[in-house]
């Protein structure tokens, strides 16, 4: 997917989110921004891990 589809749907995504949410994902892209590559993929590795083992951690949780 080139730059402006990445942008054309984040765009789709973001028009449908509630607007409470809206000032946290600015903030998120905000801290991205400033991060370094590294801390970056650091980042989106830790959030992934996060994604897919959600489940176990909700059971975890209880």
């Amino acid at each position: 997917m080139i730059k402006s589809q990445m942008q054309s749907e984040i765009q789709k995504v973001l028009e449908n989110l509630p607007e409470s949410v809206l000032q946290d994902v600015l903030d998120f892209l905000n801290e991205l921004q400033n991060q370094s590559s590294d801390k970056t993929a650091l980042t989106n590795n830790l959030s992934q891990i996060l994604l897919e083992d959600k489940e176990l951690l909700e059971k975890l949780a209880q």
